[in-house]
């Protein structure tokens, strides 16, 4: 049940990215560092997108507070990998982007609660 309300969260903001331009390229990327939710282009940028998807009575900030150094640490070592096999898209700036989605259990609704640009800068 909770990766079916994953996937659909991830879902809807590949359709919004997509709709204002950007070009995905992998959802779902998995590595031994863990999944790259999306993966995502334009001219300039490569996104690397984290999505939350929660209820509204959640008790992580809408999953902001998921995203945790350790997480970053996770997310930043698989882009990594992802670059090393895709050697084309290191001319693009890297970007970390979190999108928060809500989940409404009664109405099986969906929405962008929030995005956030350049979540986090690797260090």
């Amino acid at each position: 049940m909770a990766k079916a309300v994953g996937d659909r969260g991830e879902s809807l903001v590949a359709q919004l990215l997509e709709a204002n331009g950007w070009k995905i390229l992998e959802t779902q990327w998995r590595c031994r560092w863990g999944e790259l939710d999306l993966i995502a282009c334009d001219r300039q940028w490569l996104l690397f997108v984290e999505v939350k998807t929660r209820n509204n009575q959640n008790w992580d900030g809408d999953g902001v507070l998921a995203i945790t150094p350790q997480k970053q640490i996770k997310l930043i070592k698989a882009a990594s990998l992802f670059l090393s096999e895709h050697p084309e898209l290191e001319k693009l700036a890297c970007r970390f982007d979190v999108a928060l989605v809500r989940h409404s259990h009664h109405e099986s609704q969906f929405c962008l609660h929030g995005y956030i640009e350049q979540a986090f800068i690797p260090r």
